[in-house]
């Protein structure tokens, strides 16, 4: 494992280096519809206000835009996950199909109401949409029982496909627990992360995983280990994510925190990575899926954890400067990664 912070040229390459790279993905697929209409009038009926109706459209959202990163960066997802016989999960299917991503992989489960994030933005024609309602259609898989037997098999079609595995739990139920052992016999070895919104101390035996601040402070709080006082600061974030790091057994954890950047975890040790760009962000939506897409992606192209968190770091200051949910391509994480080699000059190691 490299001791020193790498530098552009070596980032540059691993760039490089993820196309074609299959990646492992067992997600929660969620829709991401888009409603945009102009102002029309205030309704006589309620205080409310009138649009009139511009475009619909549909993007992957929660684990599907992890997924979608991952193929926006050249990498070959291999998803496996769940959808409804519904609206939202035909539209979903063929959004990934337009992407090149293969949906053999995806159950098709009656009765099951695919998760939909309905978004309402209005504007000026000729000005930027801002989002003034959203509404979420929600359903959970049972715990257990067909699905999970049935998923443990679609992850076993993949079996020594990838090297790089990621799970993206957004607890609708397709991402279980006891798909984790499934997932390591399709690996073969290789590396298993975990980026779980509400449960991610359930999911033992993963190499990895990439919380936010705010979940973070969440699992250190249910396993038992209080956070300790000024965890804002760089040194209570140094002892936190160190304790939460061993009592997740992890070999390595990336806590992503904003504005504030991230801070990679290995035993012993600890690395802050300053934010790439500006903290004026246009839109976060979606910025944790472009993390763990771009993690993953760069693991399987050879990078190291922190090789591969800063290119997760770039990609991340990307994407929040787009409006909507989001992705980048190759060119775009390799033009940010030239764009601000002083990044990389702040990183260093420190033990923790």
């Amino acid at each position: 494992m490299r001791q020193e912070t790498p530098g552009t040229e070596r980032l540059l390459a691993l760039v490089a280096g993820m196309e074609g790279r299959p990646v492992l993905m067992l997600v929660d697929l969620v829709v991401d519809r888009f409603v945009t209409g102009t102002p029309k009038r205030i309704s006589r009926e309620a205080p409310v206000l009138i649009l009139r109706h511009e475009h619909e459209e549909i993007l992957p959202g929660g684990g599907a835009n992890a997924v979608a990163n991952v193929a926006a960066l050249g990498g070959r997802p291999l998803p496996v996950g769940v959808v409804g016989e519904d609206e939202s999960g035909e539209g979903l299917l063929a959004a990934l199909a337009a992407r090149g991503i293969p949906v053999d992989g995806i159950l098709r489960r009656a009765g099951y109401r695919t998760p939909t994030k309905v978004r309402i933005l209005a504007g000026g024609r000729h000005s930027i949409k801002q989002q003034v309602v959203r509404y979420d259609v929600e359903d959970e898989l049972p715990p257990g029982g067909d699905d999970v037997a049935d998923l443990a098999g679609r992850l076993a079609r993949w079996k020594g496909e990838a090297r790089v595995a990621v799970l993206s739990d957004y607890g609708y139920g397709a991402v279980d627990p006891a798909l984790v052992a499934p997932c390591r016999e399709a690996l073969g070895g290789g590396t298993l992360l975990c980026d779980s919104r509400f449960r991610l101390e359930e999911f033992g035996g993963v190499d990895g995983a990439t919380p936010n601040e705010e979940e973070a402070e969440r699992l250190l709080e249910r396993t038992g280990a209080a956070a300790p006082p000024g965890i804002a600061s760089g040194e209570g974030w140094r002892a936190a994510g160190s304790a939460l790091r061993e009592r997740l057994g992890t070999a390595f954890l990336l806590v992503t925190r904003g504005s504030a950047g991230m801070v990679l975890f290995e035993p012993g040790r600890c690395a802050h990575l300053p934010v790439h760009g500006t903290d004026q962000v246009a839109d976060v939506t979606g910025a944790g899926d472009t993390v763990i897409g771009a993690f993953g992606l760069a693991l399987a192209a050879g990078a190291s954890p922190l090789e591969a968190a800063l290119l997760a770091n770039y990609a991340g200051g990307v994407v929040v400067m787009k409006r909507g949910t989001a992705t980048l391509d190759r060119g775009e994480l390799a033009a940010a990664v030239s764009s601000d080699p002083a990044l990389l000059e702040q990183v260093r190691w420190e033990p923790c």
